[in-house]
């Protein structure tokens, strides 16, 4: 199995393990893309050249299947058998002695046939009738020989020798010139006073009528083939040759867009492995996954590599022509596959990924990335472009399939799970937070990492503009001391009539100048656990035997009143809220360089220590790989100002953008 890899060089041959894992594919895979400023169009050749080339594969294919059917075992025919016991029983025939012969000088002499020679074949019947004892055998050789001294079988047999000789030639003869009655009456013209005997008989010749009618037939004929054939067009043609079908096939490739094919190697044969969008050879349809290439622009494939066929198209442009052995497979019915739009929940590079079949078509994406599927054909390797790369990206690329990927990354986990050291405390958890401020403590007994155990590949999204009465709540996340909470107090001071906060619910008793529905929505300890138990809770905790937390109905109410609501989340209430029919737009805070950090806190009269600034830092880190692929956008606070203004205009685009959401939101 031939292997390619990045850098253009076959690396070896492989084989064994993970071939399932490899996503089906028994070789590796070369895309042969032709680069625009290169190359030129090759001059269109002569169809009797191109046609014997054809007739010159179909010759080799044809010896190679006897080459493979030759294997013949003496014991499987009785007859067979006893000849190789009696060696000696029989005619010596010097006819076939000599045909065997010329059998054995070798393969270029099989391909012309010597004419029958009258005398050798007299000569070997005389030969046989000497050896044969009954009348009767005698009698039929008599029979035969008197048939071959007739003048009739003679002239038969010679006009059988010169046409088998022609037959025979590589090509037809290519005629000189087409002006050959004009040039046979210029020499007429030349010897007319020529008074020796060889003048007079050619000047007589020369004038012959039926002389003139064979060159003025001559000339018609050289005429139209000495005319340059016209241009091809694009297209496809059909030829029989030696019982097998050949196809040859025209692709105009412009400069600026690629061929957009792979090859693979199986043995000599060079196949065309997969057909890539949005490149020529999709666009015109002719060329199918398995044909085998033979030529291209007249120039042979077979026996190269995929390297060496890469470098060929690289200097080629204009229209290409491909001479095909069809693939055996029978071609389906064109299909308009529908595009599937993804949000990426893992980052991905090929250069990195071992079982990619084509590096150089790879597509590498980031974790929140969108996807536009286009094809997958091929289950385990989708063809995809990144959303925005459409104009700049000709070719689409090879992605992962969804059920490919969650297998080997669940191969991966198997592997590393004994591997992997025991996950230290969680920071958040591990200290306790004491002052009276801090509210709402989320539950320890849950795993803080959101859907741990689920293994994140895509999510189908689609285009949602929402309405002008129903605006979506923000959700800002991030750990603790990243302004946070500043920048959701700045906005409900500052903005009132626009934003505003959800009611939280509690179990504790109403104090004097709270009103229930403006400070809390007091509800007894049966009520809000069975609200918690109907999922109706984004979060919920734990403050001096109180619970209190934030429903899904609050938010609901503010949403109702046409305001924007904003709230500030732990990590696990992004299941509920993003589970429920709110539409949530989450925003990331996340923290600047340590430096910077340290210079933010500080105008606000905090003088952290420094392993609680890695601290920060390092909880930002694992909120991101835990839950990167739930946020919609990410601010880094380097500045409270420039952080309110960058969260201003992410939240004034809701009104003027489409923005992608689950698909599941929309049904």
């Amino acid at each position: 199995m031939t292997t390619s890899h990045l850098n253009g060089h076959v690396a070896g041959e492989g084989g064994g393990g993970d071939e399932e894992l490899r996503g089906g594919q028994q070789h590796r895979e070369m895309a042969v893309d032709c680069p625009g400023e290169l190359g030129g169009r090759m001059l269109p050749l002569r169809r009797s050249a191109q046609l014997e080339r054809i007739r010159q594969h179909q010759e080799d294919l044809r010896r190679r299947r006897e080459e493979e059917g030759r294997q013949l075992d003496l014991n499987a025919s009785l007859r067979l058998r006893k000849l190789s016991q009696n060696p000696h029983i029989g005619i010596d025939n010097p006819t076939f002695l000599e045909d065997a012969y010329i059998s054995q000088q070798g393969p270029a002499s099989q391909h012309i046939r010597a004419p029958l020679e009258l005398e050798e074949l007299l000569l070997s019947l005389k030969q046989v009738r000497g050896c044969l004892s009954d009348q009767q055998s005698q009698n039929d050789i008599e029979l035969v020989l008197a048939l071959l001294n007739k003048s009739d079988f003679q002239s038969a047999l010679k006009i059988h020798n010169a046409v088998a000789t022609s037959m025979h030639r590589p090509s037809p003869p290519y005629p000189h010139t087409h002006q050959a009655l004009q040039l046979a009456m210029e020499v007429r013209n030349l010897i007319q006073s020529s008074q020796i005997k060889e003048g007079l008989e050619l000047h007589s010749l020369l004038s012959d009528t039926h002389i003139q009618s064979l060159l003025l037939a001559h000339d018609s004929i050289a005429e139209r083939e000495m005319q340059p054939e016209p241009l091809p067009v694009q297209g496809e043609t059909l030829t029989q040759w030696g019982g097998e079908t050949v196809k040859i096939v025209r692709i105009e490739k412009a400069r600026d867009i690629p061929l957009g094919a792979t090859v693979r190697n199986e043995m000599d044969s060079v196949v065309i492995s997969r057909i890539v969008r949005g490149g020529a050879a999709e666009r015109s349809g002719l060329l199918s996954e398995g044909d085998e290439i033979l030529e291209i622009n007249g120039i042979e494939i077979r026996g190269k590599d995929v390297n060496q066929v890469f470098d060929i198209l690289a200097d080629m442009h204009g229209l290409l022509t491909f001479v095909l052995i069809p693939s055996n497979h029978s071609k389906p019915p064109p299909v308009k596959e529908t595009v599937i739009h993804v949000k990426a929940h893992f980052d991905y590079d090929p250069s990195d990924d071992p079982y990619v079949p084509c590096r150089e078509l790879g597509l590498s994406f980031q974790k929140g990335d969108i996807l536009h599927i286009i094809s997958q054909a091929d289950p385990n390797w989708w063809q995809a472009y990144r959303d925005g790369d459409e104009d700049n990206q000709p070719l689409a690329g090879l992605v992962p399939g969804k059920s490919f990927q969650q297998q080997r990354e669940a191969m991966k986990q198997t592997i590393e799970e004994d591997k992997e050291p025991e996950k230290p405390g969680k920071l958040w958890c591990a200290k306790k937070n004491k002052r009276k401020r801090k509210k709402l403590l989320y539950n320890t007994h849950k795993n803080d990492d959101l859907d741990n155990d689920e293994i994140l590949t895509y999510e189908e999204m689609a285009l949602y503009h929402q309405p002008a009465n129903r605006k979506r709540p923000i959700a800002l996340i991030g750990p603790s001391s990243c302004g946070q909470g500043e920048l959701r107090q700045r906005l409900l001071n500052n903005q009132p009539e626009r934003f505003a906060g959800a009611v939280p619910h509690t179990t504790r008793s109403r104090r004097e100048g709270e009103l229930s529905g403006r400070d809390y929505h007091f509800v007894s300890r049966q009520t809000f656990e069975a609200e918690l138990a109907a999922g109706k809770l984004i979060e919920s905790g734990e403050f001096e035997k109180n619970l209190y937390g934030t429903s899904t109905d609050s938010v609901r109410q503010v949403i109702n009143t046409g305001k924007i609501c904003v709230l500030c989340l732990h990590t696990q209430a992004l299941k509920v809220l993003r589970s429920s029919d709110l539409k949530p737009y989450i925003i990331f805070i996340a923290p600047p360089s340590q430096e910077r950090l340290r210079a933010l806190l500080a105008k606000e009269n905090k003088n952290p220590k420094p392993e609680e600034l890695r601290d920060i830092i390092e909880k930002a880190r694992e909120m991101e790989q835990s839950c990167g692929h739930l946020f919609d956008a990410v601010i880094v606070n380097l500045d409270q100002d420039k952080a309110y203004s960058e969260l201003l205009r992410l939240i004034n685009k809701l009104d003027t953008e489409p923005q992608w959401v689950p698909c599941s939101w929309l049904r």
